[in-house]
């Protein structure tokens, strides 16, 4: 697998912090302990965001000599961005936006594996005249932080289906905000459930989730290794009935250059400790050895593939 970052010269911004997956001083077991370990997630009111906070302090305490620390990011993108760039060590990215062709020119990413799934939301409000995907056309719509995957595919849709529409790349938080004001027809956001924006927009306002089933057949005529028919279950959101759309895995994705022991650790920790994220994030639950290994085209790191060859699940 190939992956590059968009913006060729931030390869070179952080050309300095690429240097930590090769420090030789170590921590508990012989682990290379780096200064600093950075972890590269999403925007406020994200799934992304919250779900990296949370690793982040859990692989702290396993890594006490090490300042382990996420970073608010665009999303997906973005993170490609400061993986390549040296910025960061390790990054969550939705599987259609790592593989997509554009992305494959430089073999420089890899998996710690496949973290939980995402699901596409199309919301708007209750008197919303929006009852399918094609009513879209003309209307001001989010569709997603700058550089995230939603944007990527959002916008991959909208070019398979032919809309166009007056589109603002805005983060959860702040479309859920101008949604429930008038300002935006509607919302589409790739994301976790429950996610944070839209459960809290749900509590306060009457919304309604439009259906997505011939989406997700489009977009897996497309890429059928990253998209998947899938359902958002009643009890996600208040108010809200169960809605067909379309899902996407997530990898936790690190750099080359980390060191195959510290990426071992890092395996074990995502997949041992899930419970202490899932106190935090449900979308946890979904992170277990059986399906951690399943990251399509994208190569796990040699340190995470020795992690699963030692873990196989019985």
């Amino acid at each position: 697998m190939r992956v590059r970052g968009p913006d060729r010269r931030s390869v070179l911004v952080g050309a300095a912090a690429a240097a930590v997956g090769g420090l030789t001083a170590c921590g508990r077991g012989g682990v290379p302990a780096p200064p600093e370990l950075v972890i590269a997630t999403g925007p406020p009111g994200a799934v992304f965001r919250e779900i990296g906070g949370a690793f982040a302090e859990v692989l702290g305490e396993r890594m006490p000599e090490t300042d382990v620390r996420s970073v608010e990011s665009g999303a997906s993108l973005d993170n490609l961005r400061l993986l390549a760039s040296g910025q960061a060590q390790l990054g969550l990215a939705s599987l259609d936006l790592v593989t997509a062709e554009e992305m494959t020119e430089d073999e420089d990413l890899s998996a710690i594996g496949r973290v939980y799934d995402s699901f596409l939301h199309l919301l708007v409000m209750a008197d919303s005249p929006v009852r399918e995907l094609a009513d879209l056309e003309g209307l001001r719509v989010s569709l997603g932080a700058p550089d995230s995957g939603t944007e990527f595919t959002t916008t991959r849709l909208a070019e398979a289906y032919g809309l166009t529409m007056d589109a603002a790349l805005l983060n959860q938080a702040d479309s859920a905000d101008l949604l429930s004001r008038g300002e935006l027809d509607a919302m589409l956001s790739l994301t976790g459930i429950p996610t944070p924006a839209i459960a809290s927009l749900a509590l306060r306002r009457t919304v309604r989730l439009i259906d997505l089933s011939e989406a997700a057949d489009v977009l897996a005529a497309i890429d059928p290794e990253a998209y998947f028919p899938a359902s958002i279950p009643a009890t996600t959101y208040e108010g809200v009935p169960t809605t067909p759309t379309v899902s996407i895995p997530n990898l936790l994705l690190c750099r080359n250059d980390l060191d195959e022991d510290l990426a071992y650790l890092v395996t074990d920790t995502l997949f041992t400790r899930s419970a202490r994220l899932t106190a935090t994030r449900p979308e946890a639950a979904q992170i277990n050895v059986r399906t951690g290994i399943s990251t399509g085209d994208v190569p796990l790191h040699p340190g995470a593939e020795r992690w699963f060859r030692d873990n196989k699940p019985i």
